[in-house]
C-alpha cells in the first residue's frame, strides 16, 4: 500500500534525513529533532504530505512511527492521512507496525480494516469457538485488538454482518467491473465440459521444449466466450482512442510513464486493420482484455477452444496440412528440415523488407478453424494467456519499478504463449505446444485474444 502513497508524497529535506548514528546518545538526538521539526508543520496541509511522506520514505523508523502518530493526532479524518497511518501497518520494521495498530485502534480507523484483515484474517473467523487457534506474536495480537475495536463486539454472527455491511460497495464496484458490457460480438462459445489437454507425444524432437509439464489428461472447464480472431489492430486502435491517457484499465504492477502504443506500429507489413495486432507485452494485452470486458484466456481456455474435446494435435484434426497455416515455410517461401536450417533462414530476417508479407489478415484462412470455429489457433501469431508457464497458475506479476534485466531469470515472469507464429516450424504448431515469454517482451510476432465470461 505505501507504493500507492507515493503520489501524495513530496520529496524529504535534506536535514530531515540527517541522522546522527555516531552513538546512542547522537542518534536519539538527531530522531527528536526531525520528529519536533515534524511537528511543528503538522496540522497544515503542507505538513500532512511532510509526514505522509515520512511515513512512506524516511530510512530510520523511529522517524516513521512517528510520523503515524502525528498523522492521527492532527489529520484524522484526511483519507491520505488515514492511508498512510494504514499503509504503516505492513512496515518491515515491526515498531512502526505496532505503532500503526495501537493508533488505528485508539482512534478507530475503519479505513484500515482492509489492511488489517489482510494480516489476521476475517473477524467473525478467528472469534468462532471452534476456529482452529495457534499462539501469535504481537503484531497478530494488536490487529485482532483494532478490528474487534472497530466493530465493536466480539459476536461472531453480529461480525459477519458487519463484515458484510462494511464490504457491500466494495463488492457492488467489483461485481459492476465485471459486467462491463463485451465490446466484441464476434465470439464463438466454447461449451462447459471435459476435454483431453496435453501432449500425447514424448519425442522432444530438433525443436521442441520438453513437454514434461504438459501430460496427456481430462480437465474439466467452465463454459466461456473466447474471440473468433485475434484482436486486429483495428479493434486496438480503437482502444487507444477511447482511453486516451487513462490507466483505468491498467494492471496495478504495470510499469510506470508508458502507453500501450504497440512498437511495430508503423511498420507497413504488419499495421493492417485487419491484421493481429502485435508489438505489444502482457501488461497492454491485459490493459486491453479488461477495456473489452474481458481477460486473457487460460491456457487452458486457450487448448480447449484449439483442439476441442476429442485431444487433435491441430486444430482442423490430426493430421499435419501446411496449406491451413501461416508458418516459417509459407512466409519465407523455403522448405525447413532441420533446426540449422531454420535458424539460418530466420537469420534473413530484417526490420524493414524480409519477409515482404509475414502476418495475414485474422479472418483468413478458415480452412484453419478449430471444432468451435476459431481462427488462426495455429500459426500467424503466437497468443499470450493470463497463465504462469512454470506453476500454471494466472500471473501475478510484482515487478513494477524495476528494469526487466533485473527479473528476467525470474520464473514469475514469464506467461505461456500458445499456437506458433509465422517463424514457427511445424512441431511449434501442434494445439499442445507451450511457448513461453518475458512479460515484458514486445515482438512482432506476438498477439493475442481475449475470453469472457458467459453470462444470462
Amino acid at each position: 500500500m505505501i507504493g500507492h502513497l507515493i503520489s501524495h508524497t513530496i520529496e524529504l529535506p535534506v536535514d530531515l534525513l540527517d541522522i546522527d548514528d555516531s552513538d546512542d546518545t547522537r542518534y536519539w538526538a538527531s530522531i527528536r529533532s526531525v520528529v519536533a521539526r515534524a511537528e511543528e508543520m503538522a496540522g497544515s496541509a503542507d505538513g500532512m504530505l511532510l509526514l505522509v511522506s515520512l511515513v512512506a520514505k524516511h530510512p530510520e523508523w523511529p522517524v516513521r512511527a512517528a510520523a503515524v502518530r502525528l498523522l492521527a493526532t492532527h489529520h484524522l479524518g484526511d483519507a491520505t492521512a488515514e492511508s498512510a497511518v494504514a499503509a504503516g501497518t505492513h512496515d518491515p520494521v515491526d515498531w512502526v507496525a505496532f505503532t500503526a495498530l495501537k493508533v488505528i485502534t485508539d482512534h478507530r480507523i475503519r479505513t484500515a480494516v482492509p489492511d488489517l484483515i489482510r494480516i489476521s484474517g476475517w473477524p467473525s473467523n478467528f472469534t468462532r469457538s471452534e476456529f482452529s487457534r495457534k499462539p501469535v506474536g504481537c503484531g497478530a495480537a494488536f490487529t485482532k485488538r483494532a478490528l474487534l475495536t472497530i466493530f465493536g463486539t466480539r459476536d461472531t454472527a453480529e461480525l459477519r454482518r458487519l463484515e458484510d455491511d462494511f464490504f457491500s460497495d466494495m463488492r457492488e464496484r467489483v461485481a459492476a467491473q465485471r459486467k462491463r458490457p463485451r465490446k466484441n460480438t464476434d465470439v464463438v462459445l466454447v461449451q462447459a465440459g471435459p476435454f483431453i489437454a496435453g501432449s500425447p507425444n514424448t519425442d522432444s524432437g530438433p525443436f521442441r521444449m520438453t513437454q514434461d509439464d504438459s501430460v496427456l489428461r481430462a480437465v474439466d472447464l467452465p463454459a466461456f466466450l473466447i474471440d473468433r480472431t485475434t484482436v486486429t489492430n483495428a479493434r486496438y486502435r480503437e482502444f487507444l482512442e477511447e482511453i486516451g491517457d487513462s490507466a483505468e484499465f491498467d494492471h496495478p504492477d504495470q510499469p510506470t510513464d508508458r502507453s500501450h502504443r504497440p512498437v511495430h506500429w508503423h511498420d507497413a507489413r504488419i499495421n493492417a486493420p485487419g491484421m493481429p495486432i502485435v508489438g505489444i507485452d502482457w501488461y497492454d494485452a491485459y490493459a486491453f482484455a479488461n477495456w473489452a470486458g474481458g481477460t486473457l484466456p487460460s491456457e487452458l481456455q486457450w487448448e480447449k477452444a484449439a483442439r476441442g474435446v476429442d485431444g487433435r494435435s491441430y486444430p482442423w484434426g490430426e493430421s499435419w496440412e501446411p496449406e491451413r497455416v501461416n508458418f516459417v515455410e509459407r512466409t519465407y517461401g523455403t522448405e525447413v528440415h532441420d533446426l540449422d536450417s531454420l535458424e539460418a533462414l530466420l537469420v534473413t530476417t530484417t526490420h524493414d523488407d524480409t519477409p515482404p508479407h509475414p502476418l495475414m489478415e485474422s479472418d483468413s484462412l478458415p480452412e484453419g478453424a478449430s471444432p468451435y470455429g476459431v481462427l488462426h489457433m495455429s500459426g500467424n501469431v503466437w497468443e499470450l494467456t493470463r497463465t504462469n508457464f512454470y506453476t500454471g497458475d494466472d500471473m501475478d506479476p510484482f515487478f513494477k519499478g524495476r528494469h526487466p534485466a533485473e527479473f528476467m531469470n525470474r520464473k514469475d515472469a514469464f506467461h505461456v504463449l500458445r499456437g506458433g507464429t509465422w517463424t514457427s516450424p511445424q512441431a511449434c504448431l501442434t494445439t499442445y505446444y507451450r511457448g513461453k515469454d518475458l512479460i515484458t517482451d514486445r515482438h512482432n510476432e506476438v498477439g493475442f485474444r481475449c475470453a469472457y465470461e458467459v453470462t444470462g
